[in-house]
């Protein structure tokens, strides 16, 4: 085959000499704009497993690059005047320069022709090609020609930064914070050879300006730098390698998603790679590893499937298929990584203790989760634990095992929870006329002999048009609260366990079939009228709800506050009311749902009046010494409706008015919603109102874990952790989880004891494995 790659950056270079390996025959052609051996750039990162790569596809070059890498293995972060240092976490570094050198001395010794100085406009300079690798860059001009075919989606990104180098050696990654008059800077540094490091500073925009860089020229910028961080650098300077770029030498990140990777131009097949095809931020350090592995599984492809033109079109599918993947899940332990640091300063750095801030900053891309941090180094971690728990009044033993985050105690007005496991409220449409019978009896009790702290009931109704179905559970008559003082009772006396009542009212959602006979569908018989914020089904076949008159709304807001009463009676522990999921109250806050325009629509404080209306009176009522939280959701994933943003000033609002807590959920709220679903997917959206608002929160969604619950709750991402399914799959999910992380001291039912120790025997068996024979 005839192979042009046009840039000659790790992508291009990597993937011509492993063709060029593969079949010597094939013509191979690098073309790149700068000259031979003139490149730009600081140090790059690399990972084992991308190593291992490429020993198995040519030893000679990993021999190279590993010959001349830098290794480290610590992580030392600088915030406030505290210094904190921990280890096991294996880095390798290379100058970008000599990485390009070693490829580039690699394809000419295999035969790959080299071609430097050549300014490429155009894929169609090269029609003798069977295959062009278009990997020119995030700015691909190729890539930009053929917009419709690729759909790339390119969004830069808010914060600046500023790529140097050091003269100095630094002996860990390190990461200095520094707060000036009008913010924080961070600098992200690491060394790749024995003499110098890169220095990667970045801030944000508004910061950026008020300091006046967006004015400064390169050396005024340098110096500025050099006097802030002027601690950690200790008299060494900082240098630029950016005599080729134009401009300011601050710049804004781009992310790159394509949504296809390959075209037909005619004659040629073209194909992206490396940043052409997708970028990931600096922060997970993963832009050439991914570049590398491009070049790999394309050549992999085409060993496969044989490397001949009539082959191209099979191969770049399967090449598409199989990096689509891959890219994905660093792209987005990357976006969480971006992210974080585009809010570190006022979500994290002006929050955080230093060592919560440390232990955020260790799991910012959920890649790393609290064991894993344990299996890098158990000194660091069981001391950051015992730290937590002393923070939080536990008399530590400095002998004994500490107590991992998720098995704290949580405090909130008069409420105690012996732990932060909840379990979330789940509808189990299981009840005649609202009431509670046998089956929620041991539906919650044995939930609570399970181990959480608190358990939720299902939304329970506050009258009978406020029902989903017609086995909601409700609260609104004698014999539904004597039922459900039957069960929270039997709770209080035989478990630990907390029990919190959620009320809500279905609102337009109401008046349909049980989950198992058609969700959201609704009822063939027996439907009851419906209301809502404005006139507007859920779905086309749904009933159409009437917009609540001010009568509907002073007699809803008295069924709450009756249910309310009911709750106290019955001896609940603490109140959550359902504000999300497009019940009714949910529906006075999204605009999807909301088209009024009077006093109750049109702006946040319009939409929040009567929601905080209803809040404001149950919380006159409902004890002070009991906290009430709220459910939110946070993202309606759909377009024109609420994001976090929005739920960041709902929140600020209910928070006002009185609430404890904010309950961290997600959608429902339209039929057109696509959310972007994966684990944890719903915890960001607790961190954010956490830590921005300063109000207590439940992080909910894809929490499946004792790793996920730790993670969560150690690195300040939420309050507690609620829990759905899992509780469904697993009664003692809480025993269970805290066996398996290997706690032992967390108690069982007396009734139940014999049964701890040969569950926590079973599972030590299980771990090491089977006896030799």
């Amino acid at each position: 085959m005839r192979i042009v790659c046009i840039g000659g950056g790790p992508a291009g270079l990597y993937f011509g000499l492993l063709m060029k390996k593969e079949n010597p025959a094939h013509h191979v052609t690098v073309v790149e704009r700068n000259k031979p051996y003139d490149t730009f750039g600081w140090g790059v990162v690399f990972s084992d497993a991308t190593m291992d790569n490429m020993r198995a596809w040519d030893i000679e070059t990993a021999q190279e690059i590993e010959s001349a890498f830098n290794h480290w293995d610590d992580i030392e972060v600088l915030i406030k005047g505290r210094r904190m240092r921990t280890t096991g976490h294996g880095f390798v570094g290379i100058g970008r320069k000599k990485l390009l050198n070693i490829l580039q001395a690699r394809c000419e010794e295999l035969g790959v022709e080299l071609v430097f100085e050549r300014e490429v406009d155009s894929d169609l300079e090269f029609p003798d090609a069977d295959l062009i690798i278009a990997s020119d860059g995030i700015n691909s001009k190729i890539r930009n020609r053929y917009n419709d075919a690729f759909k790339p989606d390119l969004v830069m990104r808010p914060n600046r930064f500023i790529w140097l180098g050091s003269s100095k050696s630094f002996d860990a990654f390190t990461f200095d914070f520094r707060r000036t008059e009008h913010g924080w800077f961070q600098a992200h540094i690491y060394k790749f050879d024995d003499k110098t490091s890169t220095f990667i500073i970045e801030t944000t925009e508004d910061v950026f300006a008020a300091h006046g860089l967006d004015k400064a020229d390169e050396a005024r910028s340098i110096a500025f730098c050099e006097e802030l961080f002027s601690e950690v650098l200790e008299g060494a300077s900082l240098m630029s390698n950016a005599r080729h770029m134009r401009g300011s030498a601050w710049l804004n990140f781009g992310r790159l998603i394509c949504g296809k990777w390959s075209h037909f131009n005619g004659k040629n097949h073209v194909v992206l790679m490396g940043d052409a095809a997708h970028t990931a931020h600096f922060a997970i350090g993963s832009g050439t590893k991914l570049a590398l592995e491009d070049a790999i599984e394309l050549t992999r492809q085409f060993r496969k499937a044989g490397a001949t033109p009539d082959k191209i079109p099979e191969v770049l599918a399967a090449y598409e298929e199989v990096r689509a993947v891959d890219v994905a899940r660093i792209q987005n332990a990357a976006r969480n990584a971006m992210e974080w640091f585009e809010v570190v300063g006022s979500r994290y750095a002006d929050t955080l203790e230093p060592e919560q801030f440390m232990y955020s900053l260790l799991t910012r891309s959920q890649r790393i989760s609290h064991e894993n941090l344990r299996v890098r180094d158990k000194t660091w971690l069981e001391g950051y634990e015992r730290w937590f728990a002393a923070r939080d009044g536990i008399n530590i033993d400095p002998d004994g095992p500490p107590v991992p985050p998720m098995f704290t105690p949580y405090r909130v007005r008069g409420l105690t929870l012996s732990n932060r496991i909840v379990m979330s409220p789940m509808a189990m449409y299981s009840a005649k006329d609202g009431v509670p019978n046998d089956f929620h009896l041991v539906h919650f009790g044995s939930r609570a002999l399970g181990g959480a702290g608190l358990l939720f009931g299902e939304m329970t109704c506050v009258s009978p048009d406020a029902r989903i179905t017609p086995g909601c559970l409700g609260l609104w008559n004698d014999e539904q609260t004597a039922a459900w003082k039957r069960i929270v009772d039997f709770v209080h006396t035989t478990t630990s366990a907390k029990f919190g009542l959620q009320l809500g009212h279905a609102g337009r959602k109401g008046s349909t079939r049980v989950a198992w006979e058609g969700m959201d569908q609704p009822l063939e018989e027996g439907n009851w009228p419906l209301i809502s914020a404005s006139a507007l089904p859920y779905m086309p076949n749904s009933q159409v709800p009437h917009a609540m008159m001010r009568a509907d709304m002073d007699r809803v807001k008295a069924d709450f506050v009756a249910a309310t009463k009911r709750g106290i009676e019955v001896g609940f522990d603490i109140i959550e009311l359902h504000f999300a999921h497009g019940y009714l109250l949910s529906c006075f806050l999204s605009p999807l749902t909301n088209e009024r325009t009077d006093e109750y629509g049109g702006s946040h404080e319009n939409n929040a009046r009567y929601p905080l209306e209803v809040f404001r009176a149950i919380r006159e009522v409902w004890p002070q010494d009991k906290p009430i939280s709220v459910r939110l959701s946070c993202h309606d994933w759909t377009e024109g409706g609420n994001t976090s943003a929005d739920a960041a000033i709902y929140a600020k609002m209910f928070k006002d008015a009185g609430a404890d807590l904010v309950d961290c959920s997600s959608g429902q709220v339209s039929k057109a919603e696509k959310p972007v679903y994966g684990r944890l997917f719903q915890t960001p959206f607790s961190d954010k109102l956490r830590n921005e608002v300063g109000i207590a929160t439940v992080a909910v969604g894809a929490i499946s874990e004792a790793d996920h619950a730790n993670s969560i709750i150690a690195a300040g991402r939420a309050d507690l952790c609620a829990l759905a399914r899992p509780h469904l799959a697993d009664m003692a999910w809480t025993l269970h989880e805290a066996a398996k992380i290997g706690v032992k001291s967390i108690a069982w039912p007396k009734q139940y004891l014999s049964a701890k120790v040969q569950y926590e025997t079973n599972l030590a068996r299980a771990a090491a494995g089977p006896s030799p024979s």
